[in-house]
């Protein structure tokens, strides 16, 4: 039940216990005192909405930001990770393989608060020697949701 129940509630946190409980063919007690086990052992972190802001008239800019560092001896990279993702701005922090060790997301208004961020505060942790910002245009899928859907052709179709 568990791995069934985690998949629809990823796709669909708003989904009623009593749905959850058809679905899984489990009663409500039982569903519900799942969650809240999933919950308290932190496999269950949080619940975030997926909001598509280009369609909103608020402002902002996302950046992916490849950060190389030095590991910080007997800790890793998790000492910087996490003096990373203590920034209020910062969304979330990967280690990745590649040519750089950590994938940093960043939103803010404008793309000078994204500039100023990775000056004033990222390139100045001891432990980073470079990075390479890059700039979300257009956001097309996200977390497996489509978010911009082909426009459909409705122009009459001319044979000669």
């Amino acid at each position: 039940m568990r791995e069934e129940l985690l998949s629809i509630i990823e796709k669909n946190s708003r989904i009623e216990i009593s749905e959850l409980s058809v679905l899984l063919g489990k009663p409500e007690i039982d569903v519900a005192n799942e969650i809240k086990k999933l919950e308290e052992e932190g496999i269950i972190c949080a619940y975030h909405t997926l909001i598509d802001w280009e369609k909103t008239s608020i402002e902002k800019v996302t950046a992916l930001i490849e950060v190389r560092v030095t590991p910080q001896r007997g800790q890793g990279f998790d000492k910087i990770a996490q003096r990373i993702y203590n920034y209020p701005e910062v969304k979330s922090v990967y280690l990745i393989s590649g040519g750089f060790d950590l994938l940093v997301t960043l939103e803010e208004k404008t793309l000078k608060d994204i500039a100023a961020f990775v000056t004033d505060k990222l390139s100045t942790l001891d432990s980073v020697l470079s990075t390479a910002t890059h700039f979300i245009l257009k956001k097309y899928k996200d977390h497996g949701t489509i978010l911009s859907k082909p426009e459909e052709d409705t122009r009459e179709v001319v044979t000669p």
